[in-house]
């Protein structure tokens, strides 16, 4: 059996200084990322709801290039169903630091007939259309999303560096090796990637650094007192998008979002979660993913994000 020492005069490692060098690793492969895309590419993009995911991206890539602007736009794909904190935040962060905003509103396609509405009022699946052509429009080539691996089964097979083909499709056949840090932007004219620079962080590792980091987020991630309806074992909200239904009784309840999205499909949890500390207690204890315990669109079957992802979803 091997036995490991400790050098003499060497102090063991806290857990919080483990957990430190963590995020410092995490954010420093982010950084490379960000500075890799900038020299391959020419017209990246940066994906922003003002959720907390995109809002580290976002403060990754300042850091990234600090003192200089960060040089690409931001793309929210906006649903028209989403949460008024959520959107108040998004635009209070793009003033903020000066940046440029392109949003694709899913309502502009419904009105044109390029889509329809769902049966079910949910418009989360309706934004890949608005998002290809986007893209196609201001030809975007690198299009970085805030997804995670430890969010989702498909996202878990995805790489770094995400080849889409010239309909904005994701082919698992074509992803390509990623060895030593090594990330290959190569395509073909029409042809995008789709960068995730958060792809091996989890839930807690996001908060961790918003704490070390103080990003600020919108209030709708920390418990407030909210009136709500449950359906599918979620707790919905009142809305734009319709609800609650005859037979489904509002409350008032101390809640908070660990997602956030289209609001037909987005579900809080209850919690008495008021500061970062707490939420981080909260996530440490859960044995759910944020996307599976709140979000009915990943619900809709086993395989919906992987069909999704294949028609060019985020």
């Amino acid at each position: 059996m091997t036995t490991l020492t400790v050098p003499s005069g060497a102090k063991p490692q806290t857990p919080a200084a483990i957990a430190f060098d963590n995020l410092a690793a995490l954010e420093s492969e982010a950084i490379h990322i960000f500075r890799e895309v900038a020299g391959e590419f020419d017209r990246p993009v940066i994906l922003f709801s003002g959720g907390k995911d995109s809002t580290l991206l976002l403060h990754l890539a300042i850091k990234a290039f600090w003192p200089a602007p960060v040089p690409f736009p931001l793309l929210h794909v906006d649903t028209g169903h989403n949460f008024d904190e959520v959107i108040a935040f998004r635009d209070h962060v793009v003033e903020k630091h000066g940046l440029r905003l392109v949003v694709a509103k899913v309502q502009d396609w419904i009105d044109d007939g390029r889509l329809e509405e769902r049966a079910d009022g949910m418009r989360n699946p309706l934004q890949t259309t608005p998002l290809l052509d986007t893209i196609a429009e201001n030809k975007f080539d690198a299009v970085f999303g805030g997804g995670r691996r430890d969010e989702e089964r498909a996202r878990a097979k995805e790489r770094i560096f995400s080849l889409r083909n010239s309909f904005g499709q994701w082919e698992p056949r074509r992803q390509r090796p990623e060895l030593w840090n090594l990330y290959n932007g190569r395509h073909r004219p029409g042809e995008q990637v789709r960068v995730f620079p958060l792809s091996n962080w989890t839930e807690a590792d996001v908060w961790n650094y918003i704490a070390r980091e103080k990003v600020e987020l919108p209030s709708i991630y920390y418990a407030h007192q909210r009136e709500v309806y449950q359906r599918d074992g979620m707790w919905l909200t009142e809305g734009p998008w319709g609800g609650p239904r005859a037979d489904e009784q509002v409350q008032e309840l101390s809640v908070r979002y660990r997602t956030v999205g289209d609001g037909s499909c987005t579900g809080a949890i209850e919690s008495t979660a008021v500061t970062v500390a707490d939420v981080i207690a909260e996530v440490s204890a859960s044995r759910l993913t944020e996307r599976g315990a709140t979000r009915a669109d990943d619900r809709m079957s086993e395989a919906a994000m992987e069909d999704r992802k294949r028609e060019g979803y985020f």
